[in-house]
């Protein structure tokens, strides 16, 4: 692989890697202001497989030369803004928050994967859509359970 290639791959992968970082994040301040225990188990589980995700990033990041983010930066932000609605608007706001948050997870792993490498692009669509399309969906059975 040339290394303009890398570089372009490194550049998407740390993009992931931000929105990973700020999915971990969010549902963690989402889960300390929830009143519900089975919710906040459940978006638990959801927030463990963001930070395995998180780590699988790293590990390619570095396997291809690179340098891991080690912050969400900008979509930090994001996670106070949930925070901010869960304490205003309630547990169904910052669920309906977090599912948008899976849905632009979802949708930035789908848009940028055509331009990486093949290599990246099957780690991409093996190891990390699914898992991110498995999240969406759980969420959207847990969203219905919130009142």
């Amino acid at each position: 692989m040339q290394t303009s290639d890398r570089s372009q791959d490194i550049k998407y992968l740390n993009s992931f890697l931000r929105s990973e970082l700020s999915a971990v994040e969010t549902y963690n301040q989402c889960i300390r202001k929830l009143d519900d225990s089975q919710i906040a188990s459940g978006l638990s589980d959801l927030q463990i497989s963001h930070q395995r995700r998180a780590e699988l990033l790293r590990e390619k990041i570095r396997e291809l030369g690179g340098t891991p983010e080690d912050s969400s930066g900008l979509w930090g932000s994001f996670a106070k803004m949930v925070e901010g609605g869960a304490k205003l608007f309630g547990d169904r706001s910052a669920i309906a928050a977090l599912e948008e948050g899976e849905d632009r997870g979802r949708d930035e792993y789908i848009e940028k994967s055509d331009s990486l490498s093949p290599e990246v692009q099957r780690f991409v669509n093996a190891e990390l859509l699914p898992e991110q399309r498995r999240s969406h969906d759980v969420l959207n059975r847990i969203q219905k359970l919130v009142h």
